[in-house]
């Protein structure tokens, strides 16, 4: 089983920007598909990214779509999230996932990821 670990949140100003990581161990992750959930206080854990194995497909959730963008590199083991132009409402503790399945015709869901990692937190000041 593929173990993850995240890094990189933090508390940053409303319209900054932070690079999430996650890194890999036990398996190499190009036989996953990757996601990024996060999930506030209060709040259901909610699809933000997701990539395919090879970093040629991502998907987005409508709220940070044009904003965040998903990457990931294969030979480093590790996967990214990039946030830009951050706002209050994306505080919440980010989680990355590792899956095995690229769903082209739904949103992905916590269900289709196997593996999570232990979550960092992201807390975006206004």
């Amino acid at each position: 089983q593929v173990r993850l670990v995240e890094s990189g949140g933090g508390l940053v100003q409303a319209g900054g920007s932070l690079r999430l990581s996650c890194a890999a161990s036990g398996r190499t992750l190009s036989g996953y598909v990757m996601g990024w959930f996060r999930q506030a206080p209060g709040k259901e854990r909610e699809f933000v990214a997701a990539i395919s194995w090879s970093g040629g497909a991502t998907r987005y959730a409508d709220s940070v779509r044009g904003l965040f963008t998903i990457s990931r590199d294969n030979a480093k083991n590790t996967v990214y999230l990039q946030m830009n132009s951050l706002k209050p409402e994306d505080t919440a503790v980010y989680y990355c996932a590792a899956g095995l399945t690229y769903y082209t015709s739904r949103n992905f869901s916590p269900a289709d990821f196997r593996s999570w990692g232990q979550g960092t937190q992201v807390t975006v000041a206004s």
